[in-house]
C-alpha cells in the first residue's frame, strides 16, 4: 500500500470511525426539567438519514424476488434514485466510485472484481438498447442493483465479475410532474419534463412520459454530442389479481468526431501529447439509434402463488464513421513517437433482440419457490469497410501539429472486412428454494440449465460459416444468519459459464466443441448496524476461479489451434459503509481490493488489463435545514493498473462537489465534477490506441421545478 493511498484512506476511515465515536457518545434518552424536577423520557429510534437517502432495504436481483438484502447470501449494491441525483449522474460511468470492486475499462464495459464486465440487464431482462459502444444512459432509471459474483443460477450466461441491472422507471399512483433544465461548461446544456400519474379517478390506469434533450463540446477535438430519450409507460391494473404494465423508449445519440479512443501514453503512464488531442476528423461520427418494447404482466394466482410474463424486445442500430490510430510514427529519430498512421472504418451494426420470461413464486410455509424460464433470441448484422495508410489515402496526423482536413474520405480505397450475420439463441430453466429454517437462519439453494445455439453467416465466404450448440448448468447455494440485531454474516457458493464463440470452435483441432468457460465463487460476509442503526457496515471476502480459458494449442504446428486450459483466480475483499457521522452529515465510503492472478493463458495482458489493486469512493453529504440546502463532497481514488501491453495507467484521486438547494417547488443544484481539474486516464488499452482520458473539471448548474 502506498503512501499516497495510505493518506487518501485515512480520512475516510477517520470518518467512519469519528462516526462511531460520536454515536457511540450519542444519547438515546432526554432529560428535561419541569417543576423543579427531572423527567426522563424514553428514547424513540430513528432511522438514520444515510440509510433513508442511500439504502434499500430489499432487492430482487440476487434472488428473483423480494428479498430482504440481510437476508441474501451474496454480496449485493444498489444505488438509489437520490444518490444519482446527489451526484448528477447522467450515465453509468459516473457513479463507479459508489459501487465498490467497480471500475472502467472501455466504453461501457467495466471491470467487476477483476474481470471485463458487461452483460446488463433491465428490469432483471436481457436486452441493452446500448450495446455496442454506447454508454448507457440514466435519465429514465430509478434505481441500479448490483450483484457481485457468477449470477448463473438465476440468468444463465454471464461474466464471473457480476451483473448490473437497471430498475427502469415506472408509472405511479400519485401526480408527479418535474421540469428540469441544466446548464454547464463546454456548452452543455440539457432539459426533460416528465410527468406521471392516474389515468382515470380510481387509479387503476396509470401512465408515464419523459423526455430528455441535451447537447455539448468537448475537450476532444472535433468532439460534440447530442443525446435524446423519449421514455412512455403505462400501467393497468385489470382486476384485483392481474397488472399489466407497458414501456417505450425510444434513444437517439450522435457524436461527431467519434468512436473517441485513447491518447497514446510512454511507458509511465505519461500521455504524449495533449489530452484535447483527438485521431477523428470532424466529419466522423458514432451515430445510435434504439428502441425498446416491453410489456410485463402480473397475475397474483391465489393467496400463496404469483406468476409474471414478460416480454422485451429491442433494436440498436450503430453507425460509426472513424479514424483508429493504426501506428505510432518516429519520424525525427528522438526516442518518441511524434505521428500516427491512421485507418479509416467505416462500420454499421444493427442488433435485434427478444426476450421472453415467465416465473412463478409460491409461499409454502417458511419456504419461497422460485421456477422459471426464459428464452433469448438475438440477430446481429454486421457491416465493415476499412482504408488504412496513406497507399489508401488516409493521412497520418501529428501529436504536436494535428491538421485536419488533409484528406477526403470519399477518395479513400475502402475494403470490405466483413459482412455477416450472428444468429444467436438461448434458453434456460431455473428452480430455487429460499427456506427460512429459524427465525434466524436462512438458506437458498437454486440451479439453472440453459441450451445456447449460435450460427455464423459470412455473406462474402460461405466457406467460413460456422454453428454450434451447448448446455451449460448453474447452481448457487448460500447462508444467511442473524447472530443479532446488529450483526447478521452470510456465506455462498455461486457458479456461472460463458459460452465460446461460434468463431472459437472452428479452431479446435480434433473438431470438438469447446466447454463454455466456468467460474465459480466462495463468498462470505457480515453485515452490520452499530450505533442504533446508524452505521451500516458490510463486509465481503471473496474468491473466484474462471476455467476453460482458450490459449494455443502447443501440440499442433499450426497457431490458430486452440485449447482450452486457462484459468484466472480473482481473490480480495470490499467494505461498504454507510454512516451517519451527526444528524446532519452523512457518508457513504466504498473501499475494494482486488488480486488477480492468470495462468495457463498466453492472454496474460488481455485478463489483466484494468485491475486495480485498490479502489476508494466516498461521497458525504452535510445539510442545512434552516436553509433547505446541503452541501456534498465525492472522492474517487483508483491505484496503479497496467493497459494489455503491459504499460502503467497512472493511479488518480478526483474530487467531485455539490449543492443543493429547496426552495418552495423548485430544487437548484451546482455539481463540480473533477474539483481540481485533475490530468488523468481512467483505463488503459493498448501501447497505439492509448489510455482512456478523465474528463476536465465540469460544471453543472440545474434548476427542477416540481408541480
Amino acid at each position: 500500500m502506498n503512501v499516497k493511498f495510505s493518506l487518501i484512506l485515512a480520512p475516510a476511515c477517520g470518518a467512519v470511525l469519528f462516526a462511531g465515536s460520536a454515536l457511540a457518545n450519542d444519547n438515546t434518552s432526554v432529560s428535561v426539567t419541569q417543576d423543579d424536577s427531572n423527567v426522563q423520557l424514553e428514547a424513540i429510534q430513528v432511522e438514520g438519514r444515510a440509510l433513508s437517502y442511500y439504502k434499500e432495504d430489499e432487492t430482487t436481483v440476487a434472488t428473483g424476488t423480494a428479498t430482504p438484502i440481510d437476508e441474501t447470501p451474496q454480496s449485493v449494491q444498489v444505488l438509489t434514485e437520490t444518490l444519482i441525483e446527489d451526484q448528477a449522474a447522467r450515465q453509468i460511468s459516473d457513479l463507479y466510485r459508489s459501487i465498490s470492486g467497480v471500475s472502467y475499462n472501455n466504453f461501457s464495459v467495466v471491470t467487476m472484481r477483476g474481470f471485463e464486465q458487461d452483460v446488463i440487464l433491465y428490469d432483471g431482462l436481457k436486452g441493452d438498447p446500448f450495446s455496442g459502444f454506447s454508454i448507457p444512459q440514466l435519465f429514465n432509471i430509478s434505481e441500479i442493483q448490483v450483484l457481485k459474483g457468477p449470477a448463473g443460477a438465476i440468468y444463465g450466461a454471464g461474466d464471473a465479475g457480476g451483473v448490473i441491472n437497471y430498475v427502469t422507471k415506472k408509472p405511479s399512483y400519485e401526480q408527479q410532474n418535474r421540469l428540469e433544465v441544466t446548464a454547464g461548461n463546454e456548452d452543455f446544456l440539457s432539459g426533460s419534463i416528465e410527468s406521471s400519474g392516474p389515468a382515470n379517478e380510481d387509479a387503476s390506469q396509470r401512465y408515464r412520459v419523459g423526455i430528455y434533450s441535451s447537447g455539448e463540446d468537448s475537450y476532444r477535438n472535433n468532439v460534440e454530442e447530442e443525446n435524446r430519450i423519449i421514455d412512455l409507460g403505462y400501467a393497468w391494473d385489470l382486476d384485483a389479481k392481474n397488472t399489466l404494465s407497458l414501456q417505450y423508449t425510444d434513444i437517439k445519440q450522435y457524436i461527431t468526431g467519434a468512436r473517441i479512443r485513447g491518447i497514446p501514453t510512454d511507458d509511465d503512464g505519461n500521455f504524449l501529447t495533449d489530452i484535447s488531442w483527438n485521431n477523428n476528423e470532424k466529419s466522423d461520427f458514432q451515430e445510435l439509434d434504439a428502441q425498446v418494447f416491453q410489456a410485463t404482466l402480473d397475475h397474483n394466482i391465489n393467496s400463496w402463488l404469483d406468476s409474471r410474463f414478460s416480454a422485451r424486445y429491442f433494436e440498436n442500430k450503430e453507425v460509426q464513421n472513424y479514424h483508429e490510430i493504426a501506428e505510432l510514427l518516429d519520424n525525427d529519430g528522438d526516442g518518441n513517437y511524434d505521428e500516427t498512421v491512421r485507418q479509416y472504418r467505416d462500420r454499421q451494426e444493427e442488433t435485434k433482440g427478444l426476450t421472453l420470461a415467465s416465473s412463478l413464486v409460491a409461499e409454502l410455509d417458511d419456504h419461497t419457490i422460485l421456477a422459471g424460464v426464459d428464452l433469448y433470441h438475438e440477430v446481429n448484422d454486421m457491416l465493415y469497410y476499412r482504408a488504412e495508410g496513406e497507399t489508401n489515402g488516409v493521412s497520418n496526423l501529428s501529436f504536436t501539429d494535428p491538421v485536419y482536413g488533409q484528406t477526403n474520405v470519399s477518395s479513400y480505397d475502402l475494403a470490405l472486412r466483413s459482412d455477416d450475420r450472428t444468429i444467436l439463441n438461448r434458453g434456460g430453466v431455473y428452480l430455487q428454494d429460499q427456506w427460512r429454517a429459524t427465525d434466524k437462519l436462512s438458506l437458498v439453494a437454486g440451479g439453472r440449465a440453459d441450451y445456447m445455439s449460435e450460427d455464423f453467416t459470412d455473406n462474402t465466404d460461405s466457406s467460413n460459416n460456422l454453428s454450434y450448440n451447448d448446455i451449460g448448468y448453474s447452481t448457487r447455494l448460500g447462508t444467511t444468519y442473524e447472530l443479532s440485531k446488529q450483526l447478521k454474516p452470510y456465506a455462498s457458493y455461486s457458479t456461472g459459464f460463458t459460452p465460446q464463440s461460434a468463431e472459437d470452435q472452428q479452431y479446435s483441432a480434433d473438431g470438438s466443441l469447446f466447454d463454455p468457460e466456468k467460474s465459480q465463487q466462495v463468498e462470505v460476509g457480515v453485515r452490520s448496524y452499530l450505533f442504533d442503526n446508524r452505521l451500516n457496515l458490510n463486509f465481503a471476502l471473496y474468491r473466484i476461479i474462471r476455467n476453460n480459458m482458450l490459449t494455443d494449442d502447443p501440440d499442433e504446428d499450426e497457431e490458430d489451434y486452440l485449447i482450452s486450459i486457462g484459468e484466472i483466480r480473482s481473490k480480495g475483499f470490499e467494505v461498504d459503509a454507510l454512516v451517519d457521522i451527526t444528524p446532519r452529515w452523512v457518508a457513504n465510503v466504498n473501499y475494494a481490493y482486488n488480486d488477480l492472478k492468470v495462468s495457463e493463458t498466453s492472454d496474460d495482458g488481455r485478463n489483466l488489463a484494468n485491475s486495480p489493486y485498490h479502489q476508494l469512493g466516498v461521497w458525504t453529504r452535510y445539510d442545512f435545514p434552516s436553509i433547505s440546502s446541503s452541501i456534498a463532497l465525492g472522492a474517487d481514488y483508483v491505484s496503479q493498473q497496467k493497459n494489455r501491453d503491459d504499460q502503467i495507467v497512472k493511479p488518480f484521486t478526483v474530487y467531485d462537489l455539490s449543492w443543493q438547494t429547496n426552495w418552495e417547488d423548485w430544487k437548484f443544484q451546482v455539481n463540480v465534477k473533477n474539483l481540481f481539474d485533475k490530468e488523468y486516464a481512467v483505463s488503459g488499452f493498448t501501447e497505439t490506441i492509448g489510455s482512456y482520458v478523465g474528463e476536465p473539471r465540469r460544471v453543472y448548474l440545474s434548476a427542477a421545478y416540481d408541480f
